[in-house]
């Protein structure tokens, strides 16, 4: 069995369509308030950032890309690059470097495909960003390849099967105590167990906002806090001590990841977990973190990794018994499979993000509907990743047509 052909496509779902799902400017957004509940923004148009803080480019719509590969024997597999800005650049990256290397290769060689073509780049200056977005694309669709040529899920090929349901953290946001504590009622009801909070605020504002949550769905429901770098490492440690008698489960990205030392400093100092990770791709990139021990729970992203790199970066942070939450974020329904895959199959896996508002909106591309039950998604032995591309759906909402 051959690969034969691979299209990539660069798509957004319209921002009528996002909003009407998430009441949010950007499924990808840390904000997921109302609009009035937000920090103010430069537009752009597409895309807009927040005028507070020199923080990541967001879009108004939800958008990726996703690569099609095809054998010889007319199995399709399906994957996705992270791209919640710029898809097209993905899609041009696809087309002019990546099918060179995958085109006439056996899927079953899914860690050597990898491997080449990472090293065809490496010494370009591109060990990270946009070409290993499309290295994971790559990896998870020759995993569903191979899943539906053995009739196994991916998770059976990547590891085998830890866990039957994947546990699951619901993410949310604003600036307004009462209004987040709302929509934190508003998850639980939902049978979450576990809420992240995105809090674009400062350090006092957090602890505001944490202990009005904490106050709401009461001591059973874990509570974690996303402060998206706002913080120094003085505050961050201040910060950490408030979140740690409301008994909080970790506080994530602090400060800025590329201070490994101030990272490792604020680890040392809390008593609860720092969780770092989602900007890393590789681990080459994660080595130092892990060897300085900056923090305590990594949270790589699999629509950026794959599931091949997802796991060595899984079992290096075992070595240092670092436990795995991996982040969603911005991501399609292909990297949401890919993500529950890849979970069941950790051995070292603790919760998956989640957004529980902008799934339907996301599942749109699909066949047939992908959604969790009650806080969990179901491992199930459907081969591959388990969901169809509803290539109609798909073409329609890509971009350029």
């Amino acid at each position: 069995m051959k690969i034969t052909d691979l299209r990539a496509y660069a798509y957004r779902i319209p921002k009528s369509e996002a909003a009407s799902s998430v009441g949010a400017p950007s499924t990808d957004s840390p904000s997921h308030g109302s609009a009035a509940d937000r920090p103010p923004v430069d537009d752009f148009g597409d895309y807009f950032i927040d005028q507070s803080a020199f923080t990541s480019i967001y879009s108004h719509h939800h958008e990726s890309t996703v690569v099609r590969l095809e054998t010889d024997t007319c199995i399709v597999g399906w994957g996705e690059a992270q791209s919640p800005v710029a898809p097209r650049v993905t899609r041009t990256i696809f087309e002019e470097l990546v099918k060179p290397l995958v085109i006439g290769r056996d899927p079953f060689d899914i860690e050597a495909i990898w491997t080449r073509a990472y090293g065809a780049m490496r010494e370009r200056g591109h060990p990270t960003g946009f070409y290993i977005d499309a290295l994971a694309g790559m990896d998870v669709a020759l995993y569903d390849i191979c899943g539906k040529a053995t009739g196994k899920p991916a998770h059976k090929l990547a590891g085998g099967r830890y866990r039957d349901r994947i546990l699951l953290y619901a993410g949310m946001g604003g600036t307004d105590p009462k209004l987040v504590a709302d929509e934190a009622e508003y998850h639980v009801g939902h049978g979450y167990k576990a809420l992240k909070l995105h809090l674009l605020v400062d350090r006092d504002g957090v602890a505001d906002i944490a202990a009005a949550v904490r106050e709401r769905v009461g001591p059973s429901i874990k509570l974690m806090a996303d402060v998206h770098m706002r913080q120094t490492v003085s505050s961050s440690i201040e910060l950490g001590r408030k979140l740690e008698a409301l008994d909080f489960t970790w506080l994530e990205s602090p400060i800025d990841p590329s201070d490994i030392a101030g990272q490792a400093e604020i680890a040392r100092a809390l008593d609860m977990a720092v969780a770092i990770g989602e900007w890393s791709r590789t681990r080459y990139e994660m080595r130092e973190a892990f060897e300085r021990r900056a923090y305590d729970i990594v949270m790589h992203d699999i629509g950026r990794t794959g599931i091949t790199e997802g796991h060595r970066i899984a079992t290096l942070a075992d070595t240092y018994n670092i436990p795995v939450a991996p982040h969603v974020g911005g991501g399609g329904i292909l990297a949401v499979a890919a993500t529950v895959e890849f979970s069941a199959s950790c051995p070292n896996f603790m919760i998956m993000e989640h957004s529980h508002d902008a799934n339907a909106m996301k599942a749109s591309i699909l066949k047939e509907p992908y959604e969790p039950k009650d806080g969990y998604f179901h491992v199930t032995d459907t081969p591959g990743l388990g969901v169809e591309v509803d290539e109609e759906k798909l073409q329609e909402f890509s971009f350029p047509r």
